[in-house]
């Protein structure tokens, strides 16, 4: 479910119970569109992150904190200067929009009182953070809104704060009922169009349930409706305003338990949703960041790697396109064993040709059959065989280059194969940084000396335990595969890798114990996970044991070589496994 009018109604009573008169303690944004809030208060600390994404904006309260930036941007020095020690006075939701406009009391530059505005806008795409003066004037904003980019409202410093009006709707909560019979009740389109397209702060979902309840379809047209009908439609639509007026929310997560995984979320109980597990939250919060966190790290990650992902596509079409080039070079060189024995056979029989002819027919002695030998008619048949025997050399050098050639296009094709399978598994900026490390190390992009070296935090390989209780461990990049192949395993530990695939490799630490079989099954199905074959049903993994794992010399990082291996089908999985972080 999208953040809707309601939901944030149910955020806004959240932060009010929690935030309200309490001070900033520190700002911080450890996104380009996130501010992360601590406040300190009587009962303790508490966190608000904020993002203004506009692929996942979202907002709620956190006992997680964020690493941050060692230089902090503009917009949030901005927000330090002003209201690093304010405090919230008023926490509010303009005419049920996807709006929260938090007042904020601090002292100026001269230590006067003084009041500033900053007003969070959940609207999808046009999602932002915008801090405001005390008339509304806006300082500053996390994203910059022009003329060119919008004609509805420019949202730059010095330009007056407002909400864009949505013609010919009306508030939720100022709706009256004869509102209801004649701007609702009497549109020509289905119930649930009726209710989201002409109200402010209704989704789809939730006009949905409100036709649900009132025992009605949510895609009948609203013309079909009797008086007793449009009643109970109009009676299950104010009871929704009287739990937002009274702030009687309460939190549902709603899961597919077939495939076991949260399928939506709402801040009222949703009687629709008969075939599906209900559970009761806590507080909207909690619901959130069970389904907006995990999205949030992805989304984070995935922008961030969008310039290397490039960077890889592009070296990998160029490598491709060449290694096609090089194998039909390397076909075209075929002919040279041709050339060879039309020299050869020159120099047997050339007494033969005549001055002037332009082909000769000979018996080749290697097999007996006819031979018709072209011949240039301007010079000798001794001059004509060093001709072709020329031919035939240089071809070979060719051959013998191409071949070269071409094992290095293809180890280069691999290891960025490798490298793009590596971008699906970083979960963080070092391993980001890994990533780069490894292409600036491979001449893949260039390298930047900085002089002052910032302290950088490490990516280490993932963490699990099965349900057997043996510790596997995962490489997220072809360095951390070698460390942890060739420096963190020892000779007993089994070792798995997806067959033929770009992939991670995968630890699985005995203690110089037998392993059960379905811990060698998880071993295989996490080793599936992490390859690029990860979507397939079934992939095919190598196992054995690390001490027959070799690495070839000048080898890249990452790549190996074995010879006596196991195989297993194995599902890509990582359930049945604890992850230690």
């Amino acid at each position: 479910m999208a953040l809707d009018g309601v939901t944030i109604a149910a955020l806004v009573a959240e932060c009010n119970d929690i935030l309200l008169n309490q001070r900033i303690s520190k700002i911080a944004q450890p996104e380009k569109n996130e501010i992360l809030f601590t406040f300190k208060g009587i009962k303790g600390n508490n966190r608000l992150l904020i993002s203004a994404n506009p692929t996942l904006p979202f907002m709620y309260m956190t006992g997680e904190n964020k690493t941050s930036p060692q230089v902090a941007p503009n917009f949030c020095m901005l927000l330090r200067k002003h209201i690093g020690n304010g405090r919230i006075t008023e926490i509010s939701q303009p005419s049920l929009e996807r709006v929260i406009k938090f007042k904020i009391e601090h002292l100026d530059e001269l230590g006067d009182p003084a009041v500033k505005y900053l007003y969070i806008e959940l609207m999808g795409k046009h999602s932002n953070i915008i801090f405001c003066n005390s008339d509304n004037v806006i300082i500053d904003s996390i994203k910059h809104i022009s003329a060119q980019v919008s004609s509805v409202r420019e949202v730059l410093p010095n330009r007056e704060y407002f909400i864009p009006t949505q013609e010919g709707k009306i508030s939720l909560l100022d709706m009256t009922e004869d509102d209801f019979y004649q701007m609702i009740a009497t549109k020509p389109t289905s119930l649930c169009k009726a209710i989201y397209q002409n109200i402010i702060g209704i989704s789809p979902l939730i006009a949905q349930e409100i036709a649900y309840r009132a025992g009605l379809d949510g895609d009948v047209v609203t013309a079909s409706l009797d008086d007793s009908q449009k009643e109970a439609w109009k009676n299950e639509l104010f009871n929704l305003i009287h739990i937002i007026k009274e702030k009687r929310f309460q939190m549902y997560v709603y899961y597919d338990m077939e495939n076991d995984k949260p399928i939506d979320f709402a801040p009222i109980k949703l009687t629709m949703y008969n075939d599906y597990e209900e559970v009761e939250a806590q507080s909207i919060s909690q619901v959130l960041i069970s389904f907006y966190a995990q999205k949030n790290k992805y989304t984070n990650i995935h922008q961030k790697s969008t310039d290397l992902r490039k960077i890889i596509a592009i070296h990998l079409d160029r490598d491709r396109k060449k290694y096609q080039l090089q194998k039909k070079q390397l076909q075209d060189t075929n002919k040279k064993d041709k050339y060879k024995i039309y020299g050869e056979m020159l120099h047997t029989y050339g007494y033969m040709a005549n001055p002037g002819d332009k082909s000769i027919t000979v018996t080749n002695y290697y097999d007996d059959s006819k031979l018709d030998i072209p011949l240039d008619p301007t010079i000798s048949a001794m001059d004509n065989a060093k001709k072709y025997f020329d031919k035939y050399n240089k071809l070979k050098r060719t051959s013998e280059a191409l071949s070269e050639y071409i094992v290095e296009t293809e180890n280069e094709i691999q290891l960025l194969e490798s490298i793009e399978t590596s971008l699906t598994f970083a979960e963080n900026d070092a391993d980001l940084n890994a990533i780069k490390e490894e292409l600036s190390n491979y001449g893949f992009i260039k390298k930047h000396y900085n002089k002052k070296k910032q302290r950088q935090e490490k990516s280490n390989p993932l963490h699990f335990v099965d349900k057997n209780g043996f510790h596997i461990y995962v490489g997220k990049n072809n360095y951390q595969n070698d460390q942890l192949t060739f420096k963190f395993a020892n000779g007993g530990d089994w070792w798995f890798h997806a067959k033929q695939a770009p992939g991670s490799h995968v630890i699985v630490k005995t203690e110089g114990k037998e392993l059960p079989d379905d811990t060698y099954e998880i071993a295989a199905a996490v080793a599936a996970y992490y390859s690029s074959l990860s979507d397939s049903e079934k992939v095919e993994v190598d196992y054995l044991q690390r001490k027959n794992v070799k690495k070839p010399n000048g080898a890249a990082s990452g790549f190996v070589v074995y010879y006596t291996n196991y195989s297993m089908m194995a599902t890509p999985s990582i359930d049945n496994l604890t992850r230690i972080d």
